[in-house]
């Protein structure tokens, strides 16, 4: 058996790439997966990252290969050192994800091919000569960022290879539409709805007062990106007013918000927590969210001995 190799991505590697990154999305999401069109797409730019994705000027996918059959894949990027970019990616270089075959009996050099990546992933930073290099897992579906718990095969690819988690831990939750609380009665509250943010905006009132507020997006699946993910929003924002904490009115709005989502034919909702918010974690789990998995945001190449120095 010849020993795995790194090269660029070519075109015809897509169909293989995209069935490894659906492998890591269903892992962590249930019910989701992505289209050939939405990772080639992904690697030319990423449209939801309006503020960030004019800051790259290059980009390149990696992939490691044997026998034709590829074992791990990685996407880099590299960020601009010009005035307009913010002070965390100025001139900053970032494996924006990267996902491997795991370790078993019948693909022996499945390691051996992600250190390989992950080694090759890291010359190529070094010949950009970025200020930093940075790590991520931000795959071009929902609810998939940072490195989740369930890729524990990547988690060791990336250790073996000096990268270390410098960030924070964020809770991924989802809950059954149909599960969440009713509405409970109460007198002179009223709820609206309108255009949020980060998805439609459901706000509690009372005596034309602003108690809290709810967001959620149903936009998750979008047709140009074709995603498989019909049926699945997330909370974009949920905020209550230090006075009303603990008044049921966070139950109230997850109720107001799961009226709406079913008149969407939305029957999932996903939620984020940092982990050190037990509160509002409690909150969540109290009404009918369960932990789908925890993800470590923030890696940055820290190499110890033996390893590829930084710049």
């Amino acid at each position: 058996m010849p020993a795995p190799t790194v090269r660029p991505f070519r075109r015809d590697d897509r169909d293989q790439l995209t069935d490894l990154v659906n492998r890591h999305i269903a892992a962590v999401v249930p019910g989701v997966s992505v289209s050939v069109n939405t990772v080639l797409g992904e690697l030319e730019r990423q449209p939801d990252e309006f503020l960030t994705d004019p800051w790259v000027s290059e980009r390149l996918t990696l992939v490691a290969e044997q026998r034709r059959h590829v074992l791990a894949a990685a996407h880099l990027l590299r960020y601009r050192d010009d005035p307009d970019v913010g002070p965390h990616y100025r001139d900053a270089g970032a494996v924006d994800w990267f996902v491997c075959h795991p370790p078993a009996s019948f693909r022996p050099d499945a390691e051996r091919a992600a250190d390989l990546l992950a080694h090759a992933c890291l010359a190529q930073l070094a010949r950009w000569n970025v200020r930093v290099r940075y790590a991520d897992g931000a795959l071009p579906a929902p609810v998939v960022h940072g490195l989740p718990r369930a890729w524990p095969h990547v988690r060791a690819a990336w250790e073996r290879a000096g990268f270390r988690h410098v960030g924070d831990t964020q809770v991924i939750l989802l809950a059954r539409v149909g599960d969440l609380p009713a509405d409970p009665a109460g007198a002179g509250v009223t709820v609206e709805r309108t255009v949020g943010e980060c998805g439609t905006r459901l706000t509690a009132y009372a005596e034309r007062r602003a108690l809290g507020f709810i967001e959620v997006d149903t936009g998750l699946a979008r047709p140009e990106r074709h995603v498989r993910a019909a049926g699945l929003a997330d909370i974009g924002n949920l905020h209550v007013e230090p006075g009303e904490r603990g008044t049921g009115l966070e139950r109230r709005l997850l109720a107001r918000a799961a009226e709406w989502l079913e008149l969407c034919g939305v029957d999932r909702l996903a939620a984020y927590e940092a982990e050190t918010d037990r509160a509002a974690i409690a909150e969540l789990t109290g009404a009918g969210f369960t932990e789908l998995t925890r993800t470590d945001r923030g890696w940055e190449h820290r190499p110890g001995r033996g390893q590829m120095p930084g710049r």
